[in-house]
C-alpha cells in the first residue's frame, strides 16, 4: 500500500499537485464520505431523482450516461445543478477504448457532451499509450473551457470473474499514468499499485487516487461474474473510494443503504489513517 494513503484525505488535499484530487479530497472531507455510488438506472428522472436523494452522503455519483433512454439537456443541467447542491463529483464510466482521434470525438464532442459535466473519466489501456494522451491533450488544450476540472483515471484492474485486466497490462496502466499524471487523478482497480512493477519511475510525491468496484455489504457476488468485496476489505487493500452499486440503489431503502455504506466506509479509513 502507498505511504501516502495512511495519510488523511485532508492532508493529502493540501499537498496534491492535481486540483482536482484536491478537491476530490477536500469533498471527501468536508462530507465524512468515500462512497461513490454507481447509479445504474435508465431514467433520467430515475438519475435525478437518485442524485438528488443520495447526493447528502456520497463523494461522487458514478454514471453510465448511455443507458439512458432520454437522456437530454435536462440530464446535463439536472446532473450539474445537484452536484452543486450537494457538494459531490460526478464521474462518467464510459470506459472509453478506441484509438486516440475517436475517444477525443467521444469525449469532448458528440450527443452526450460528456467533457461538458463529467468531472471525471476512465479509459482502458487496451489501445496503447495514444488514448491516455489523446485524453490528456484534450483536456489541456489552451481552449478547453473547463480548465484543470476534469481528470482521468486508468481502468487498471476489474473485479469480474476471469478479467483480463493483470498482469503486463496492469503495469501499462501504472507506465502511462506516471508518464500523464498531471491528468491521471489514479485508477480504477482492486487495490493500491504502488507495488506493481513499472518502466516509469515515478514522480516526487506520487500519490494516485484508487476507486475501488464491486463493493457490497450484503452479496458476494452476482450470476454474471461480478465478485464483491466489503468497504472494510476494499479500504485495507488501498481503495481512497469505494464504488457500490445494487447495494444501495437496489436496496429497499437507498437512503438508509448509503448511510451504511457511508458509516462503515468512513470507519475503515480513519482505522487505516490511525484516526487522526
Amino acid at each position: 500500500m502507498s505511504s501516502k494513503s495512511q495519510l488523511t484525505y485532508s492532508a493529502r488535499a493540501t499537498s496534491h499537485p492535481n486540483p482536482l484530487a484536491r478537491r476530490l479530497f477536500e469533498v471527501a472531507e468536508a462530507k465524512k464520505s468515500n462512497v461513490t455510488v454507481s447509479a445504474d438506472v435508465t431514467t433520467t428522472k430515475e438519475l435525478l431523482d437518485l442524485a438528488d436523494r443520495l447526493g447528502p452522503y456520497i463523494a461522487v455519483i458514478k454514471t453510465h450516461i448511455d443507458i439512458l433512454s432520454d437522456f437530454s439537456e435536462e440530464t446535463i443541467t439536472g446532473l450539474k445543478a445537484l452536484a452543486a447542491k450537494h457538494n459531490f463529483l460526478i464521474f462518467e464510466d464510459r470506459k472509453f477504448i478506441d484509438i486516440g482521434n475517436t475517444v477525443q470525438k467521444q469525449y469532448h464532442q458528440g450527443t452526450l457532451r460528456i467533457s461538458e459535466w463529467s468531472h471525471i473519466i476512465n479509459c482502458s489501456v487496451l489501445p496503447g499509450e495514444g488514448i491516455v494522451e489523446a485524453l490528456a491533450q484534450t483536456a489541456q488544450a489552451p481552449d478547453f473551457p473547463y480548465g484543470s476540472d476534469r481528470g482521468l483515471l486508468i481502468l487498471a484492474e476489474m473485479t469480474s470473474k476471469g478479467s483480463l485486466a493483470t498482469g503486463a497490462y496492469t503495469s501499462a496502466s501504472v507506465d502511462y499514468a506516471r508518464k500523464y499524471h498531471s491528468f491521471v487523478l489514479g485508477f480504477v482497480s482492486t487495490r493500491a499499485l504502488s507495488e506493481v512493477e513499472s518502466s516509469v519511475a515515478p514522480a516526487d510525491g506520487e500519490d494516485f487516487v484508487v476507486f475501488t468496484t464491486g463493493v457490497n455489504l450484503s452479496s458476494k457476488g452476482d450470476k454474471l461474474g461480478q465478485q464483491y468485496q466489503t468497504p472494510q476489505s476494499a479500504i485495507d487493500r488501498g481503495a481512497d473510494f469505494i464504488i457500490a452499486g445494487r447495494g444501495i440503489y437496489a436496496a429497499p431503502d437507498p437512503v438508509e443503504a448509503a448511510k451504511q455504506y457511508q458509516q462503515q466506509g468512513w470507519e475503515a479509513y480513519l482505522a487505516r489513517v490511525g484516526g487522526q
